[in-house]
């Protein structure tokens, strides 16, 4: 046995001393009234990008437009050949029935009548006889000249050696003829008939017409 003191004994528990709680301080609010910032706000993008959009939108439009009246002019210079080679196979086939006929001696009045009347459907575009043009984009039959002509719409590649602000192609028929010894002598026999133009012009890159086949 353990020897006993004078005074009490004391149990006492040895217990290890409190740790240290993390108690963080409360943040502090601003009571000051926030301030606006004082840069504008834009609906995305600066005045700057919008003076750019709108350049760019500008040189995109006026690039349509000019490809746009090209491809016009193009499809009424293909048109206006399209009805040129009608015009050339009727005055053939009037012409063969004439020579099958035996009344060569008529053929001469091709070059002089209007062309139209030998086609079975006249162009849509067609305004008749006229000693003025109508309206752009017709043919009519100078009856005093006696030439077809067609009064074009567009013309921006259009350059006629005679007059380059003349907007009208003038054409004619003309009869192809050979010489032809007949009894000893020298006679002209019409061959073939064609359309030419009255004047030379220039349409689309330069290209030269002299003759519509």
């Amino acid at each position: 046995m353990f020897p006993v003191t004078g005074h009490a004994s004391r149990v006492t528990r040895i217990c290890p001393p409190p740790r240290a709680i993390w108690n963080p301080k409360p943040a502090i609010r601003d009571s000051r009234p926030a301030t606006r910032d004082p840069r504008p706000r834009t609906l995305g993008f600066t005045l700057f990008e919008l003076v750019v959009v709108i350049i760019v939108v500008s040189v995109v439009g006026t690039l349509f437009l000019h490809r746009l009246r090209l491809y016009q002019e193009m499809a009424e210079r293909v048109a206006m050949e399209s009805t040129v080679r009608l015009i050339k196979t009727g005055l053939q086939i009037r012409l063969a029935e004439l020579i099958i006929e035996n009344r060569q001696g008529e053929a001469a009045q091709l070059e002089t009548e209007d062309p139209t009347q030998w086609l079975d459907v006249r162009p849509r575009n067609y305004a008749g006889d006229y000693r003025a043009s109508p309206a752009p984009g017709n043919w009519y039959f100078d009856a005093q000249r006696k030439q077809l002509v067609y009064v074009v719409t567009t013309g921006d590649r259009l350059e006629i050696d005679t007059d380059r602000r003349n907007r009208e192609l003038r054409f004619r028929a003309r009869l192809l003829k050979d010489r032809l010894n007949v009894g000893g002598a020298m006679v002209d026999s019409v061959t073939g008939v064609t359309v030419v133009p009255v004047q030379p012009f220039r349409w689309s890159r330069g290209e030269s017409t002299t003759i519509v086949a």
